[in-house]
């Protein structure tokens, strides 16, 4: 307002500023009420000559808020009706650090959602973080359970999408070294044909041409879109992601009771074993994405879902030995898969049921069939010297029911053995328990599953937990390009 000083500035009754009036008249001025009325005389160059107007002042005007924040400030005295502040968003606390946990966590963020996550190790240190890094194709699952093979293949290609740079594109072979193994091929492609899995066939020469490590006594190759991950780095891409958008992620932070009253989850009690302190965590709902721990923390809730722990053994030997993800061309089994990890070569799997997710064994002759028949495949690896051992819970579908049988859809299956857990379904599913025989309210599960599926297995919960909620507010997560994995380490 410094122009304006000595120019008869005045305010309003209200105290906004006005435009200042004119300045007095002077001596030249003419007053209205002796002009004379304008005549038909012109001045040189035809230009009409007319009477001098008077200056008249401005009405004062109040100035209008600059945005809501200060039109609701100003109230009534502005003329304006005040702004009610937005609803709070609706709190989801999600139990897991893993994959699943971690894109969930992301996607509901991105749904406008509050979101805490609570781990009680470090992030991905569970099953996640200890698999073998294969972005799967499809095709293992294509003659054996079709509904994992179809979310494997759609999921690979979003992966491929929204975390550029994450893969080593390099494709994967499925070998037949025996006739029995050709034998496979033909309902093996029919099954790829069926899912949607790509596939080509290549002769003999054609696939040592394309990986000469492989058996020289092979029959015959099929190449399909396999790929291979960072078991870590991946889902470190959906965890920065969510805490970017506001997510808050608890890592070294255990849940030691699920809050409940008259069945309806109100929350959570932790234990941060960092500091040692228990304290309670409330929620609009809870999710429970705990992997093979599901079961454990469903019991907190005073729920069961039928989430068996199925580990394998995996071996890691030293040197790349195949430039391609190798499977052999059959039904999943022991030791008939090999997956280059940078300069080493990891090898599985084997698998069983296990009471206890927390206490897994690493058996001397699972080590030693899965490097025998490994070695089928890509001789190189019965000879390479290994660089590590270790077993990982697979969180499947299922029960085991008496005399360990283990059962799927509710009816017992073989007999449990050392390979007992692959007659178990590897798709997803999301449990709503308010739909239980006993109905708990404001819980919800996710779990069975792949590594390649952990964003359609968080699309589907957050779906789940929108409804609960009465939310439309549709799934980003297959379009939005995420954050590095380095980015989870920044501040």
């Amino acid at each position: 307002m410094d122009r304006l000083k000595g120019r008869g500035d005045r305010t309003n009754p209200a105290g906004a500023e006005t435009e200042a009036q004119a300045p007095p008249q002077t001596p030249a001025e003419t007053p209205a009420d002796s002009a004379p009325a304008a005549d038909d005389s012109t001045e040189g160059g035809g230009r009409r000559r007319t009477a001098p107007r008077q200056a008249r002042p401005r009405v004062p005007r109040t100035k209008r808020a600059r945005s809501s924040a200060v039109a609701t400030a100003a109230g009534s005295d502005a003329g304006l009706a005040p702004v009610p502040p937005p609803a709070p968003a609706y709190h989801v606390v999600i139990i897991g650090g893993g994959g699943t946990g971690g894109a969930l966590a992301h996607d509901l963020t991105l749904r406008g959602l509050r979101v805490t996550l609570v781990e009680r190790g470090e992030v991905t240190s569970g099953t996640t973080g200890r698999h073998h890094g294969l972005l799967s194709s499809g095709a293992r699952y294509a003659t054996t359970d079709r509904a994992s093979a179809i979310e494997c293949v759609t999921e690979n290609k979003i992966l491929r999408r929204i975390c550029p740079g994450s893969f080593e594109e390099n494709d994967g072979l499925f070998v037949a070294v025996t006739d029995e193994d050709a034998e496979y091929e033909k309902p093996f492609l029919e099954a790829c044909w069926q899912c949607a899995v790509p596939t080509k066939r290549l002769d003999r020469e054609a696939a040592l041409r394309m990986e000469p490590g492989l058996n020289p006594e092979l029959r015959l190759a099929i190449r399909v879109p396999d790929a291979v991950m960072d078991a870590m780095r991946l889902p470190l891409r959906f965890f920065a992601t969510a805490r970017r958008n506001g997510a808050e992620i608890k890592p070294f932070t255990e849940v030691i009771e699920v809050m409940t009253a008259e069945r309806t989850v109100s929350g959570v009690k932790v234990r941060d074993h960092a500091t040692g302190r228990e304290y309670e965590i409330g929620a609009d709902i809870v999710v429970n994405a705990a992997g093979p721990w599901a079961s454990k923390i469903a019991a907190l809730a005073g729920v069961s879902v039928p989430v068996v722990a199925s580990p394998g053994v995996l071996v890691a030997v030293r040197g790349r030995h195949s430039n391609m993800v190798v499977n052999r061309l059959r039904a999943p089994g022991d030791g008939d898969l090999v997956v280059p990890q940078r300069g080493l070569t990891l090898v599985g799997t084997s698998s069983w049921i296990a009471d206890d997710p927390d206490d897994l064994s690493v058996r001397a002759d699972h080590v030693a069939r899965i490097v025998r028949e490994s070695g089928q495949l890509v001789p190189a690896v019965a000879r390479a010297e290994i660089r590590a051992t270790w077993s990982a819970a697979r969180p499947l579908i299922g029960a085991v029911g008496r005399g360990g049988r283990a059962k799927r859809g509710g009816e017992p299956s073989q007999p449990a053995s050392d390979a007992g857990g692959r007659e178990l379904s590897r798709s997803l599913r999301c449990f709503d328990h308010a739909t239980d025989e006993t109905p708990t309210q404001g819980f919800v599960t996710i779990s069975g599953g792949k590594a390649t599926t952990l964003r359609a297995m968080a699309e589907v919960a957050a779906d789940v937990v929108c409804a609960k909620l009465g939310l439309d507010r549709p799934c980003q997560t297959g379009e939005y390009v995420l954050l590095p994995h380095a980015a989870w380490y920044g501040a």
